[in-house]
């Protein structure tokens, strides 16, 4: 057995849209933290800290350290996740969205398909028929809740500005073609399913057309899926013959949740 991380980390030195901080308390500073928070609980106990009173001192602690910790501030859409269909509206197929922790969990250990989309450039879109074409070349025929990889190679600019500008969207027709085939979940290696912003946000200011923005994502009011964003190291995998494991992690009534997704071979 071979396990193949295909997951991007939550990386605070990494270039990104979004604000991500992580905070590391050292094993050296823990204890003034434990201090500080225990003894913060109470008023009593935040005069006593203020005027110097320690409950616990480094030289209690076995090396004089205490525990690491390191407290994460990132969005959910940061790092390899999935989104579901309250990300992309309050209802979905005319019912309220589902959230993140409601991903039915059997959808997420499945039979893995590695189309490549590598031809495809920035600004363009993945059809339908592009997907029937990766198909054709690998002569595999889709069945219900395969976990479809559309693989472009965007992931190798991952850390730069160029990762959230050069890489293809997704069409409608794309997303029709394999929901038509019963696929719950797919997934790209890519910082989303619609093109760049670059190119939405200029066909929107020169057409004044809505339609322009994200329609990928939006489509997910009409019709409920479960996408995968960020993905990695997709070249390690062979067509098909391999294994998905993509559980989110069960964050509270958000749409989106991080994933460590990987394939067994």
């Amino acid at each position: 057995m071979k396990i193949i991380d295909l997951s991007l980390p939550i990386d605070d030195k990494a270039f990104e849209v979004h604000k991500v901080a992580i905070e590391r308390v050292t094993h050296k500073a823990g204890v003034e933290k434990f201090n500080r928070v225990i003894m913060g609980k109470t008023l009593s106990g935040r005069i006593k800290y203020l005027l110097g009173k320690r409950i616990l001192k480094k030289e209690d602690l076995p090396d004089e350290e205490f525990l690491s910790l390191e407290i994460v501030h990132s969005p959910v859409h940061i790092g390899t996740h999935l989104d579901y269909s309250f990300h992309y509206g309050s209802k979905s197929e005319g019912r309220p969205s589902k959230t993140a922790e409601d991903i039915p969990l059997e959808y997420c250990y499945q039979d893995g398909v590695k189309l490549d989309l590598t031809h495809k450039k920035p600004n363009e879109t993945i059809s339908s028929t592009d997907i029937e074409a990766a198909l054709s070349k690998i002569n595999y025929k889709l069945k219900p809740w395969d976990i479809v990889f559309l693989f472009t190679g965007a992931d190798k600019f991952y850390g730069s500005p160029q990762y959230f500008s050069d890489y293809p969207g997704i069409d409608i027709s794309a997303i029709d073609y394999l929901l038509d085939r019963g696929i719950k979940i797919f997934g790209v290696d890519t910082m989303g399913i619609d093109r760049p912003y670059r190119f939405m946000l200029k066909e929107f200011l020169e057409k004044k057309d809505p339609k322009a923005l994200y329609p990928a994502h939006f489509y997910g009011r009409k019709r409920e899926f479960i996408h995968i964003e960020r993905l990695a190291n997709l070249e390690k995998l062979p067509a098909f013959g391999f294994k998905v494991i993509c559980f989110p992690v069960k964050i509270k009534q958000t749409g989106a949740a991080w994933s460590r997704v990987v394939a067994i071979l």
